[in-house]
């Protein structure tokens, strides 16, 4: 087994997971989704950005540009939460936190995305 493999997906399905705790729950109740799952979410995802940067094929960039995708649509996410709670003291409405949910979603598809690339890259190389 080649370990730069299993750290590489293990943090690619790692990012997908974290995406998928957050979104998980009714879409515009607050208290269905934790701040923190959203920022571990976050610091998973650049990591496994990082971890696709020294690819030069094909599979490759499009792996990293789905990575980026998620990491915009995450980052994004959070600074509308920073900004929301700077507005409310209670937390983000159900109307600012579809919005929040909404880009988690879409980073959510982007990730799955990644895996999808992933799997397939996989039963596609030869041993």
């Amino acid at each position: 087994m080649n370990l730069e493999r299993i750290t590489f997906g293990f943090f690619i399905i790692l990012a997908l997971t974290l995406n998928m705790v957050f979104v998980m729950g009714e879409i515009d109740n607050f208290e269905h989704h934790n701040v923190w799952f959203l920022t571990i979410a976050i610091l998973i995802n650049l990591v496994a950005t990082g971890l696709k940067l020294g690819d030069r094929t094909q599979v490759g960039a499009i792996l990293l540009a789905a990575s980026l995708v998620a990491d915009l649509l995450l980052i994004t996410a959070r600074i509308v939460w920073v900004v929301v709670e700077e507005e409310a003291a209670a937390g983000p409405g159900a109307e600012d936190m579809v919005g929040i949910v909404s880009l988690a979603i879409g980073a959510l598809i982007a990730n799955v995305v990644s895996v999808v690339i992933l799997i397939g890259d996989t039963l596609m190389s030869r041993r």
